[in-house]
């Protein structure tokens, strides 16, 4: 079922009567396991005053498409993954996710889009977007060229910051730049690398020694057949992606390659972190929303006791439950996009505030709906589990749950 039109529906709360315009969806084929073919995910949020008429017109047309592109098959995930950074760039969706202007709201929208029809649409147009972030913000006009063919979904990217003895504490990167004539020697490992061993292209990072600890870091734009780079392990998860483990033998860089200025790493790191944090959020939100509509379905459709489950005051709880955490949750990951995209520098607390409780209170979300769907919710391949393994890792990556409560005390400190 295409989506239907923007329209104007009166919105009566606590006997008062609001107008706004919302969107409509209908159940494209992600969505087609549902008991209940009128339960649609609720878009009300779009006629929040954070967002203008152009996301809500590219809101409306990316729900199109994904109903007629997802879900796709994971049985292979490196081929899927291919597959749908060639269908993204070919629907012209890629072009939004690098650039010398990032639209928080639109990634955002896209993400959570994405996401509540297929978790690995969702990933491959992130990494598209966080492998070419410091290209996009700290580029020369000759590393820009990188892209034109991530936008147009010929090239893949990746983001390698990740170390075996440095997540969370990037300062403590080991992997070393060595200046030599003409440019950069790099040695070290990365690891948890999004789209390793399938990307065209990485930005890495790197110590080059201008100051102890995270002013010593540089950013480099690394071509995937660089020699002395190897893929060396592939990294199964329990949400299949294409991760892998990467080593660096005097991996030869031109000086064109260092992105900024040597020593700045860190900061073109956070720069990036800043802008797709929120993003994040955006995801588990799309997972949530697809949770709680499966939720829906099912407490319709099932009976117990002569009565649907619907109609018992618990389940309403939950639901009540599920709701509130979905609208909180939206409310402060569009919150952080819009600041951003009103022009702050630095969105450091509100993109904190919006990955840690968008995603903590998703894998809620998503564990009451597993619940309700009772035996039928551990099923392997039914949607809430797909939704319950997918979930998990958005908590760990691009900053675990306690690292952003740190970042939130210290701001308020």
């Amino acid at each position: 079922m295409p989506a239907k039109s923007l329209y104007s529906k009166g919105i009566e709360r606590a006997g008062e009567k609001f107008s706004t315009k919302i969107f409509l969806f209908g159940a494209g084929p992600a969505v087609r396991s549902m008991e209940s073919e009128d339960v649609m995910s609720d878009a009300s949020f779009l006629g929040w005053p954070f967002f203008e008429d152009r996301h809500r017109a590219l809101a409306e047309g990316l729900e199109t498409w994904c109903a007629a592109h997802l879900p796709v098959d994971h049985g292979d995930v490196d081929a899927a993954c291919r597959g749908l950074v060639a269908a993204l760039g070919a629907g012209e969706w890629l072009r939004h996710s690098g650039g010398e202007t990032l639209d928080v709201r639109t990634l955002c929208l896209i993400r959570e889009t994405l996401a509540r029809h297929d978790g690995l649409a969702d990933f491959a147009f992130a990494m598209q977007g966080l492998g070419m972030g410091a290209v996009s913000l700290f580029g020369t006009d000759r590393q820009r060229r990188w892209l034109d063919r991530t936008r147009a979904g010929t090239a893949i990217a990746g983001f390698a910051l990740t170390e075996p003895a440095s997540g969370s504490d990037v300062a403590a990167t080991s992997t070393t730049a060595t200046r030599v004539q003409g440019g950069w020697v790099l040695n070290g490992v990365k690891t948890w690398i999004s789209n390793g061993g399938i990307a065209d292209v990485y930005v890495v990072f790197a110590r080059t020694g201008e100051e102890p600890g995270a002013r010593g870091l540089s950013a480099f734009l690394m071509p995937a057949d660089a020699a002395g780079l190897r893929v060396e392990e592939r990294l199964e998860v329990m949400a299949p992606h294409p991760l892998a483990r990467l080593s660096l033998t005097d991996v030869s860089l031109p000086q064109s390659a260092l992105i900024g200025a040597a020593g700045e790493g860190f900061k073109v790191a956070m720069s990036v972190l800043d802008v797709f944090r929120s993003t994040v959020g955006a995801a588990a939100l799309g997972f949530a929303r697809r949770a709680l509509d499966e939720a829906i379905a099912r407490v319709k459709s099932r009976r117990i006791q002569g009565q649907a489950l619907a109609e018992m005051q618990m389940v309403q709880g939950h639901l009540a439950d599920m709701a509130l955490k979905i609208d909180a949750a939206a409310l402060l990951v569009y919150r952080a996009a819009w600041v951003k995209d009103q022009g702050a520098t630095r969105i450091t607390r509100e993109a904190a505030m919006a990955k840690l409780y968008a995603t903590e209170a998703a894998q809620e979300v998503i564990d009451m709906a597993l619940q309700l769907h009772g035996g039928d919710g551990v099923r392997s391949g039914s949607a809430v589990e797909r939704l319950y393994r997918e979930i998990r890792a958005l908590r760990i990556y691009e900053g675990a749950s306690d690292v952003q409560r740190i970042v939130i005390a210290r701001s308020i400190l």
